[in-house]
């Protein structure tokens, strides 16, 4: 079976990484080989960037966060994904290209166009078999963004943004569902993390026949 591409978006504190973990253990108890990433992240240079993005004492203007976002991002796909899909290894990643596009394009404002060429650069043309997107109320989400243990005062400057940036983040995944009904899935992330997992499953079923 080839290797998959699996991205997981929505805002926030909806769950995405819960069920990413989730998903990962299921897949290998199938015996589907998969290696997890994040973003920003999953390298020593992404995890640098990384602390620089998340970090609220620091305020990139929208277009210096965008080339940080983009430089993390080329590192991760030379360095993690594209050799684990080339020896057939299934990805999941915590955050992808589509982040930008909600979070940068969709919020910040930057021109939808820009971003996707920026986006196209650093993944050398590569895009996701599927993208989830966990769609959860901003309200409640936001919430539990800020309650989270691992959400601390040295990393939550996206936690720290007011509410209605969080809004536009969440309707700009609705839109890319939209506009890409074939690749981008909406999961309702209502309800215990089993009963997410369920649909979750079940948005990923025809990738692994």
């Amino acid at each position: 079976m080839p290797g998959r591409l699996i991205t997981f978006e929505g805002v926030e504190g909806c769950g995405k990484t819960t069920q990413l973990r989730l998903l990962a253990n299921h897949l290998q108890r199938r015996g589907v080989p998969v290696v997890t990433t994040r973003e920003p992240g999953g390298t020593p240079l992404g995890e640098r960037v990384r602390e620089l993005l998340l970090d609220p004492r620091i305020v990139p203007a929208p277009a210096a966060e965008l080339f940080l976002f983009e430089a993390a991002r080329a590192q991760v796909v030379a360095e993690v994904i594209v050799p684990a899909l080339a020896a057939g290894t299934t990805v999941l990643a915590d955050r992808f290209s589509d982040s930008s596009l909600a979070y940068q394009g969709g919020a910040r404002g930057l021109p939808g166009e820009i971003v996707a060429r920026l986006n196209e650069l650093a993944c050398g043309g590569l895009a996701p078999d599927r993208t989830l997107v966990f769609d959860l109320e901003v309200e409640l989400a936001f919430g539990r963004a800020r309650r989270r243990p691992s959400t601390t005062p040295e990393n939550s400057r996206f936690e720290d943004e007011a509410l209605a940036f969080h809004q536009a983040v969440a309707e700009a995944y609705r839109a890319l569902a939209r506009r890409e009904p074939r690749r981008v899935a909406i999961v309702d992330a209502r309800g215990t993390p089993e009963e997410v997992h369920e649909r979750t499953r079940a948005a990923v079923a025809d990738l692994f026949p």
